[in-house]
């Protein structure tokens, strides 16, 4: 019977971590396979990389992420990679894609619920 109130815990617990607010990244959008040359070169190299590059087979295939002002890469999810691929096929930007990404952080990945190119 004293598991109840351990499990009424467990559970309240649960629902506080559900609601809370989701991180908001921002950045250069890239492609994962661009990125090592960016964490090596700075944030000079991410903001020089473009567009074209980003929609090479290769660069897509790799996947999307963003390039943060401390030098770090957060890769986008399933989702967020097709949201990404969208924007940079509506775009009319050829580098300098700066974006901001919301959605839940897990390590080195964010599980996006928006991305909007700036």
């Amino acid at each position: 019977m004293k598991l109840y109130p351990v499990m009424a815990g467990l559970i309240l617990l649960t629902g506080l971590a559900v609601s809370l607010p989701a991180a908001e990244v921002q950045g250069i959008l890239m492609d994962r396979q661009c990125s090592m040359k960016a964490l090596k070169e700075g944030q000079n190299a991410a903001v020089m990389h473009t567009r074209e590059c980003n929609l090479m087979p290769e660069s897509a295939k790799s996947g999307y992420g963003v390039f943060t002002a401390d030098n770090k890469f957060i890769c986008l999810d399933a989702a967020g990679n097709k949201r990404a691929a969208a924007a940079l096929q509506a775009t009319k930007k050829k580098d300098n894609l700066k974006v901001k990404v919301t959605g839940d952080v897990t390590g080195e990945t964010i599980a996006v619920k928006s991305l909007k190119l700036q």
